[in-house]
């Protein structure tokens, strides 16, 4: 990719370097745009940047959790593990930098804070906290869905006299808890990933635990010249069969229901899944996201491995999830249940009251004070329009999509939205995105972007935007797909319940890879259906 010689107008701003902010770069750079990234971080990977956390990794196959674009990237570059540390896969995206010459067009510790439409000029003005300000044609927010740290309001934070850490804004260094007294707050994917480590590591560790979680076993294991050859000789069938499944994994749906057998056979399967590791098991039967009988199957299995593997009765029974699985995001663990059989680790189910308040030395929560000398706080993220909505974003006459988002994310295919033309968004509420594999998932979103702008410069267009009455109807469709299943029978973050005053909406599309990608193909082949060209 050429350097840039000038900070005059730019066709494209990018936000964020993360795994879709590159690969954005990667093809507009292939079409001859200008297009500049600008991140807030020291450094590119996005989410595998800021997330440093100990125990952080992936929860896809690694071979699937990766770019398909370059066959000769995917040839050389080794995966060491199924599922890869957060330490590999940053290694993994700085090496995209470096072998397609991204650098010269990123501009690191570059905070966004605006984004103003300017109508006359059919072109966006982005400024930064330091003041800088771009001009573009076009913008395109690749911010990522998990990105704003979800920090709670806990009475006496400011006043802890120990260590303070969130999972999403982990320090470069590393933290050594050696004879340390360690609370952890939070048992979802995160929290599970962290307590695993630390537990090992700490003096003592304690958990505080709201809602407890399905946890499954991933199974993790080393890779082999073996494993890697086959994925490299046939990735081209892995990738397109993958593409057919609901959310592009690399495990094949069981086309039958889970009422249809018996239950000791049903038992038989879901065994064999779980021993297949990873997200599996919800694949095991066709009808666990909609039977609320065959859901409660899955449940009582998962719950049966929680009082086989924890030794103390009571602690697996404070352990035992309660909520329809699937609802909530599925964990994936290495002996996370066996982490409490262990005698310096400690579990405090919390009440609706939930965490007291923070001392100086602490914490109270269910009347009981608990002294601790860190404190990690692993609850998650204002998912999916938290970084979006920390920027200014001003579309037509002043329009903030914050105002236009007030009741819950409104988007067309969860690319744009009406009101803010020439703003794209990679992975945007409305569109398969956490539902799904990330990476295939990003790679269909800046095809279709790059492909976008580049029609719209052969035809001498200037402008692209939302039409209002099909974004109402993807909205409109997006919400009943939704309401057809049992996601909406437990509080989530894919519906924003984790971020007190957050509008209850259930934001990913969950129809499909399949569907939505035969929607967004259908689209084009109309003449880009649904938007309007000027």
């Amino acid at each position: 990719m050429r350097k840039q010689e000038n900070q005059g107008p730019l066709d494209v701003i990018i936000v964020g370097a993360g795994l879709a902010g590159l690969y954005m770069l990667h093809r507009l750079g292939g079409l001859g745009f200008t297009a500049k990234i600008l991140e807030a971080g020291a450094g590119v990977g996005g989410t595998w940047y800021w997330n440093r956390y100990p125990g952080a990794r992936c929860d896809v196959d690694n071979m699937f959790y990766s770019y398909s674009f370059d066959e000769a990237l995917d040839e050389e570059w080794n995966w060491t593990e199924r599922y890869p540390s957060q330490p590999e896969l940053l290694k993994y995206i700085n090496h995209v930098a470096d072998r397609f010459d991204l650098w010269p067009d990123i501009q690191l510790n570059t905070r966004v804070v605006s984004a103003i439409f300017d109508a006359g000029r059919a072109a966006w003005r982005i400024g930064t906290e330091t003041a800088e300000s771009f001009s573009a044609r076009y913008a395109v927010m690749a911010t990522g869905c998990l990105s704003a740290a979800n920090v709670p309001d806990f009475d006496g934070l400011d006043g802890f006299q120990g260590r303070v850490f969130h999972t999403g804004h982990w320090p470069a260094e590393e933290i050594d808890f050696t004879g340390r007294r360690v609370g952890v707050v939070g048992t979802g994917s995160t929290g599970v990933q962290v307590i695993q480590e630390v537990a090992k590591q700490a003096d003592h560790l304690t958990v505080f635990q709201r809602t407890a979680s399905y946890v499954v076993e991933a199974f993790n294991r080393p890779l082999d010249a073996e494993d890697r050859t086959y994925f490299k000789a046939n990735r081209h069938e892995l990738r397109e069969a993958a593409k057919k499944t609901f959310g592009g994994f690399s495990t094949m749906a069981n086309d039958q229901s889970a009422l249809s057998v018996t239950e000791e056979d049903c038992r038989r399967k879901l065994e064999e899944a779980w021993r297949a590791g990873g997200i599996t098991l919800l694949a095991s039967f066709n009808d666990f996201a909609f039977s609320e009988e065959a859901n409660m199957r899955a449940q009582d299995f998962v719950r049966d491995k929680i009082r086989q593997a924890v030794r103390d009765p009571e602690t697996a029974e404070k352990l035992l999830p309660r909520h329809t699985i699937g609802c909530k995001r599925l964990c994936l663990g290495t002996n996370y249940y066996e982490t409490y059989n262990r005698d310096n680790v400690t579990l405090v189910p919390l009440g609706d009251e939930g965490i007291e308040r923070i001392t100086a030395t602490g914490l109270i929560a269910g009347g009981a004070a608990f002294d601790l000398d860190d404190l990690v706080l692993a609850t998650g993220f204002d998912a999916m329009t938290g970084a979006l909505n920390k920027i200014n974003i001003e579309g037509r006459a002043g329009l903030t999509l914050r105002k236009a988002w007030e009741a819950g994310p409104r988007t067309y295919l969860g690319l744009m939205s009406h009101g803010f033309p020439n703003l794209f968004m990679v992975t945007g509420p409305g569109s398969p995105s956490v539902l799904s594999n990330m990476l295939p998932t990003i790679e269909h979103h800046v095809d279709w972007i790059a492909d976008c702008l580049d029609h719209l410069r052969r035809n001498e267009f200037s402008e692209i935007e939302a039409d209002l009455p099909a974004q109402d109807r993807w909205v409109e469709h997006v919400n009943e797909t939704a309401a057809k299943t049992l996601r909406y029978s437990c509080s989530s973050w894919y519906l924003g319940a984790n971020v007190p005053g957050k509008p209850r909406v259930f934001m990913p599309y969950i129809g499909g890879m399949p569907s939505y990608r035969e929607t967004c193909t259908a689209v084009v082949d109309n003449g880009y259906e649904g938007f309007v060209l000027k």
